[in-house]
This record gives C-alpha cells, structure tokens and sequence, in this order.
C-alpha cells in the first residue's frame, strides 16, 4: 500500500482536507498518516485532535512546536521546530508521499523537510493569489511541490504559467466545497454543543456570522480594523455568531478588541465560539443572511452556498470570487453600508467557482494512481 502522509498546522487546514482525509483512508490503495502540529492542537485556536477522533481518522503524531503567535521570530521559529520534528516523522515512517495544504506560514515545513528528505511532494491549493505574505509562502510551496491540485481552473493555468509541467497539475475544485454538497438535514443547537461566550441570540430570525483574522502584512493595525467591525455590527444590532480568529501575527490585537468589546457591550445579541465542527458550521453559513470578515470561507464556500459575503480589507486581494462577494474597507460606516447592501439583496444563485463537491475523491484517485519510482523518491507521470 502508498502511504500518504498528510500534515495539519490548523483547523483551516483540517477543513480544506477534511473529504481528502476521509477519501484516502476509505482507498483499498492507501495508508494514511496523520500528523497534526502548529495551532492545529492549540484549544484557543481551534484543537481539532477531538474532531479526527470522531471521524475515526488515524493520527500519527502530535508535534507541538507553535511559539508566541505575536512574534515574527517566533513564526520563524516554529517553522524551523516544525521543519526539525517532521524531518524525524519522516525518517521513522518512510510516507510514499507528503501532501501539504494551502498556504499558512507552518506549511513551508512541510515541504522544506519532505523536499529535503527527496519524499515527493503533493501541495493542495497552489496557484492562488490573495493579499497577504501567504502569496510567497504558497508561491515558494508550489515550486518545491511534485504535484499539484487546484482549486479553479485559473489557479491551474497560473502554475503552468509559472513554469510548472502541465502533467503534475490537475484541477480538482477544492475539498472544502465537499462538504457544502454533504447531507443537509443535520440539525443542532450551537450553544449546547460548543458552549461559548455572549448572548444567544435566537437564530431563528436573520443573523450574521463573523470571521476576521488579522492581516501579516498589517499586523500594527489589527486592534483597529476589528474594532471597525465591532463598532458596525453592535450598530446594526442584528444577531451575530462570532468566530475566533487564527494563530497569526496580529491575533492579539483582534482578540483584545473582541475581549474589549465584549465585556463593555454585555447587551448586544453577539456570540463568541473558538472552534466549530465543519458540518455544524456549514450548517450555520447556510442559513445566515450573510457572512462578514475577511476569511476565504466567505469567497469558497459562501459562492457554493449563495450565501451574501461582505470581504473587509486587504486579506483576500486577487482571490478569485463569485458574484456573492462585496469589498469594502475596513472602516465602520463602509462596513454598515456593504452589509445592508448583501442583506437587502439576499441570497445570490450558488456557483462552482471552487468546485462541484468531488475533490476529496478525486485527489484520492490521483495519489493512488500516479505512477512514483519510490526507491528514489521522484515523481514522474505517464
């Protein structure tokens, strides 16, 4: 059997690959190996070590390695921890194949360490292009990866036009979109199930949810942008599911906004998760009225969805969108204002852009078919 080894570094990157996961540990052809490191294990970020064990998906090591989230030499740090542990995984395991997601900084690890290790290399996600320093951490994954799966045909195009053979780049949509085409009659009660903190708005009546991370490349500013956010919401006063933010420079200026605002607006009808099961979050997106910040589930998934999405800032620059998405700057007034424009809209027609609901399988069949000299670890394809 191939044994195909998938890294974690946080929940992202558990839900883009979620299908992915389940697809190769399902194939008579593969063995999967799990290991999960970076804010992936980290519970104020999202540990998501509960989440693998109730999908019965093995995990073959838990590398802690994530420093202060603030600190740009600890980001380098972490990677370089990460680069150190995996390279010993990777020794002890012999995977057939590396696969590493997106574009997350911890990322890079993965690819430095199996690149090294002449372990082909599959990346999932290359080819895009947002805002932020993620461009030359994917950009620099792509070019040390063996094989790649896009998430549109553009992003295809992009790498071929970076030099990239044709042959080693197949566009599959993106997993994430699997799970918008999964069983839709699953129901739940969020505050039951995860707790969190704030008011419990009834979510029976139109609601908004909320996902803003700070920007890298605009980290001194994070405390600001949110508090923009915060300001056009708690004036619109429409129930709002709030969503904690990722491990990344910048994070503690979000959170101490939150924090902030919070405690001062006891009143407002907002509540606070850290972390939600995918299928209960789509579950959520699917039925708010529209979704707000600066996170690419309100490009991926709320296209498929149809759900109205307000884009804040610089986040997710030259990400290709559908017709669902607005932009607007990070400044309260222009934030109430692209809102109440997606609400009086309504819902927009759903649209394939990131994929029709098959990539997990499809990668899956990729890793299992495509031909690898495994004694000297280099990819070639037929």
């Amino acid at each position: 059997m191939r044994k195909i080894c998938v890294v974690l570094t946080a929940r992202a990157s558990y839900s883009r690959v979620k299908t992915v996961l389940t697809a190769i540990h399902a194939h008579p052809r593969l063995c999967l190996q799990i290991v999960v490191t970076g804010s992936a294990l980290v519970g104020r970020f999202g540990n998501i070590i509960p989440h693998l064990e109730a999908e019965n998906l093995p995990v073959s090591a838990i590398i802690p390695n994530l420093l202060d989230p603030e600190s740009d030499t600890a980001s380098a740090k972490t990677t370089g921890l990460a680069v150190i542990e995996l390279a010993t995984f990777f020794g002890n395991h012999h995977p057939d194949v590396v696969v590493t997601v997106a574009d997350r900084f911890e990322t890079i690890a993965t690819a430095i360490a199996a690149v090294n290790m002449n372990i082909p290399l599959a990346h999932i996600q290359g080819g895009e292009v947002t805002g932020n320093i993620d461009d030359r951490i994917r950009n620099s994954i792509s070019q040390l990866a063996d094989l790649h799966f896009t998430a549109t045909e553009n992003a295809r195009a992009r790498l071929i036009q970076m030099g990239l053979s044709p042959q080693k780049v197949y566009h599959t949509g993106c997993p994430s979109i699997d799970l918008v085409y999964q069983d839709k009659r699953l129901d739940f009660n969020p505050y039951e199930a995860y707790g969190g903190v704030g008011s419990r708005p009834d979510l029976n009546i139109p609601y908004l949810i909320v996902l803003q991370h700070p920007v890298t490349t605009e980290t001194a500013h994070s405390k600001w942008q949110i508090d923009h956010t915060l300001h056009a919401l708690a004036a619109m006063n429409m129930p709002c599911i709030w969503f904690w933010p990722n491990a990344d420079p910048g994070t503690a200026g979000t959170a101490q906004g939150i924090r902030a605002f919070r405690e001062q607006h006891p009143e407002l009808p907002f509540h606070f998760f850290k972390n939600m099961e995918s299928a209960h979050f789509i579950l959520l997106l699917r039925k708010c009225a529209c979704f707000v910040g600066n996170s690419s589930v309100g490009i991926r998934e709320c296209s498929a969805l149809g759900v109205p999405a307000v884009n804040i800032g610089s986040r997710q620059n030259g990400r290709e969108r559908g017709p669902n998405v607005t932009d607007c700057l990070p400044d309260t007034e222009a934030i109430i204002s692209a809102v109440r424009r997606q609400l009086a809209h309504g819902p927009f027609a759903p649209v394939t852009l990131y994929g029709k609901g098959n990539a997990g399988e499809q990668i899956a069949t990729q890793l299992a078919t495509i031909p690898f000299i495994l004694k000297k670890h280099l990819l070639t394809t037929s």
